[in-house]
Parts: structure tokens; sequence; C-alpha cells
């Protein structure tokens, strides 16, 4: 799954900017010079250093300084919380609070940027450079997600002064980083991907999955899939390593009765050596938010098929919700699968934005899946993603944010939206040029639900918007 997902990224969305000089890296260049290269060439020439080197040490010092600015951010975030909660809404509250969230992922991304990019005098790997690429595009995706949450709360102003200033500065630097890292290390012609390190190289075939399992826990799990066999490794042994399997239910007859208990029995930041850590969910309704910390590295869940388990939840930006933190069910961890499950949002088409399923996890994978909402109901928010033979509803921008992503053999559904309201399939979120994002549609069925099927009133329906400057959907 892994490998094929990383092919289907790198030959859909990678193109490089094309103001970018033609030079050599390795040849020493003024800082004016490389700076007309960036998005913001001013800002980028009263922070690089005066004097002359070339693109690998401009890239690093930007890069450095980058995570230091945002450490700067998130201690801000903080104090100004610490300072102000008692006179702030609700909703205030909330996007303080994601931002704090995003800043922290922001510092583990350029954590382990710098620490790539630093321990190499010129070139990459490609996989090395397209998962450093990844990261500094997701960074900026943050800002924009911070940014966004800020700027729709009724008590914006006061939080517009005293921290939307300085984060426009550090998006304009994390800009920078990601134009020069791009200039310097990702090859301007793509290859096939090579084999990425951390996967387990998992891959569709013929609709086939093969674990190596006790025999009493094949036949659970046989059982639930109704003997389906759903993924394939390219290994010699054809088989999907699993560490351990626990199982949710709601009437005590499992290991655990709810989703997040499972999920906090997950070890902690795993390589996938031994394998994924299985989660099986029965089918059943669950109600309750569900979130995957980025700790929580190859998990895998497994349901008994699309409307038999369902996860579900109402919150809305209407009742005080960020759409960030409105989802269902969120995961950041990488290397996420899910399989047969249906994820919803019931908040209905009049309370807004309202997400079903949010996911800024780095190869994750998604197959025969359900994802059901109205406004927002899949939120591709950042990171690599793959989406098969999944069905998702909605009415107004339902598959949105700025990963790169693919949906593949999927059934898009086009509920009836609110009198007055036109559907719009995708909203595409790129901000900046050099971010290898994008969304693609391939070998999918667009069509409209059963209530807008039924409908006697007319409504349009749009392939999607560019929601953002560069937004790109193929």
């Amino acid at each position: 799954m892994a490998s094929m997902l990383l092919y289907l990224l790198t030959i859909s969305f990678f193109f490089l900017s094309p103001s970018l000089a033609d030079a050599s890296p390795s040849v020493p260049v003024s800082p004016g010079t490389i700076c007309d290269s960036t998005p913001y060439p001013s800002y980028c020439k009263s922070v690089l250093p005066n004097r002359t080197t070339n693109v690998y040490g401009y890239g690093r010092f930007s890069i450095r300084k980058s995570l230091s600015q945002s450490r700067n951010f998130l201690d801000l975030v903080n104090e100004y919380l610490h300072k102000y909660r008692s006179s702030l809404s609700i909703s205030a509250i909330r996007a303080l609070e994601d931002c704090c969230y995003l800043a922290s992922l922001n510092m583990d991304f350029l954590s382990s940027s710098f620490k790539t990019a630093n321990g190499t005098s010129e070139t990459l790997l490609p996989v090395e450079a397209e998962d450093v690429q990844t990261f500094l595009s997701a960074i900026l995706t943050n800002q924009q997600t911070c940014l966004d949450g800020i700027q729709s709360t009724a008590s914006a102003r006061g939080i517009r002064e005293n921290i939307t200033v300085p984060m426009s500065n550090d998006t304009k630097l994390y800009s920078v980083s990601l134009a020069l890292f791009t200039k310097g290390w990702v090859p301007k012609e793509k290859k096939s991907a090579s084999r990425h390190p951390s996967s387990k190289q998992i891959g569709f075939k013929h609709r086939r999955l093969l674990m190596k399992l006790s025999s009493q826990t094949m036949s659970t799990i046989y059982e639930s899939l109704g003997q389906r066999k759903l993924l394939q490794t390219s290994g010699s042994d054809n088989e999907v390593l699993i560490s351990n399997i626990v199982t949710v239910s709601q009437d005590g007859s499992g290991n655990f009765t709810t989703i997040n208990d499972a999920i906090s029995a997950a070890p902690n930041n795993t390589n996938g050596v031994n394998g994924y850590f299985l989660i099986y969910i029965p089918a059943g309704v669950y109600q309750e938010y569900v979130s995957i910390p980025k700790n929580k590295k190859y998990l895998m869940m497994i349901g008994d098929g699309i409307n038999q388990t369902i996860i579900t939840g109402s919150r809305s930006v209407v009742d005080g919700w960020t759409t960030f933190n409105s989802a269902t069910f969120a995961v950041v961890a990488s290397n996420f699968v899910a399989v047969n499950i249906t994820f919803q949002n019931t908040a209905g088409a009049i309370k807004h934005q309202a997400v079903a399923l949010r996911s800024g996890a780095d190869l994750s994978a998604f197959y025969s899946c359900s994802f059901e909402g109205y406004q927002d109901t899949l939120y591709t928010h950042s990171m690599r993603q793959f989406y098969r033979e999944c069905d998702i509803y909605g009415t107004v921008d339902f598959i949105f944010g700025n990963a790169a992503v693919v949906l593949q053999n999927c059934n898009i559904y086009s509920r009836q939206p609110m009198s007055g309201q036109f559907n719009a399939i995708t909203a595409q979120g790129r901000t900046d040029p050099n971010q290898n994002t994008g969304t693609s549609i391939h070998n999918c069925n667009i069509m409209a639900a059963d209530d807008l099927a039924s409908s006697n009133t007319n409504f349009k329906t749009y392939l999607g918007r560019p929601w953002k400057e560069y937004s790109r959907t193929v």
C-alpha cells in the first residue's frame, strides 16, 4: 500500500516552481540572488546572513531559524491563552488551542527536516528529499489552518494584533525554507519513487489481505471480513505483519469498550518492523470522538463493513467548534490504515462546517470506507494519503484540505444542500507554489445521492473550486 501510495503521489503532484533558477545549488551565490527565487524576496533578504554561500548553506540556515521561530510562536500562543483565557469566547479558545497543537507539530516537522538537511553536505536520497518537502509543505498548511481558525472567531481582533502579525512573518520564513530546500535538494526530474524505508510496502492486489496471526485470530478477522482478503505486500512471504490484535466491544466481551481506549493501548513511536497494531471493531454504532495522536504509528483498524461499523459524532462550527476540531475521527499518526468502516458527522447541512474525518497522517490509507456528512465531510488536511473504493457524501467543499492525496475507484455522492446553496465537491487548499500537494481523483464515480436525486428542486453541483491561491486538483 505505501509503495503504491508513494508512486501515485509522485506521478501526480511533483511539479517545481518555475521561479527557481537553474544554477547548480553547490555554486556560491549572493543572498539577494538566491532570495529572488523565493516567494518573498524582500523578507528573505532581511533574514538570511549577509555572506555568500550556496543554496545548501542558505537552506540549512533558514530551516534552523524556522525551528527557532516555531518554538517562539508556540510559547507566544500558550502565554496568550494563559493570560487572556477568562476573557475569550469558547470558539476563540478552541482556535488558539488548535494553533498550539499545530505549532507543536511544526516543531517536530522542522526538527526532523533540519536533522535530515544538516546530516548531509549536499545530495539526499529522493525519498529523504520528498519526506522533508512533505514536512515543510505541511508546516505551511498548519499555519494556514491556525490563521483560518482565528479569523473565524468572534473575538479575533485582539488575537489578530497579538498573534497573527508574528505568525505572518513565520509563514514567510517557512515559505522561504521550503523554496530553498526545493531548489537545493529536490530533484528537478522525478523518477519512480524508491522503497520508503519506514513502510511495510503494502499494496492492493486482487483485494487480498494476508496476515501473520494465530489461527484463532485469523478466524475472527476472516469472519468479520466475510472471507474477503484485502491487502498484499511485495515481500517474499506476501503477508502483512501484525504485531498485536485487540478487539473493541461495547458489551464488554472484547479487550476494550471504546476505540480510544484501544488506541491508548497501542505502543508508542513504533517503526513498523514488527508490524501493525490491529484494532478490530465489530459491527455497531460507536458514538465517540476518536483522536489518534502522532506517537501511535502503524495502527490498522478493521471493521465489519460500510454501514456495519459506524463511528459517529455531530460537532460543528455553528455549535462553537473550529472546522479543524469538529472532526468525528482525527488521525495524525503516520502509516495509519482503515478498512471497512463508516465515519459520520450527523450535524446536518444547517450546521455548516462539520467534519466526519480529518487526516494529517503521512502515508495513510483508507480502503472500503464511507465518509458521510454535508459541508466539509472529508478533511484531507496534510501529508500523503490514499483512498480506494470508498464512498464520500457531502454538499459544500466536502473533499477539502491540502494533502497530497489520491482518491481511486471511489464513489462520490453529492447530497441535497440547503436552499440557496450549490454543491462543490472539492476545495483544495494549496497556498505556496513549492508545496508538493494536490488532490488527484482517479477512476471515481460522481453521482447524486438519493436525497438529491429525488429532489424537486434543482441544485448546481461543481467538481470543485480553488479554495486557496495555488489550488491544484486533477
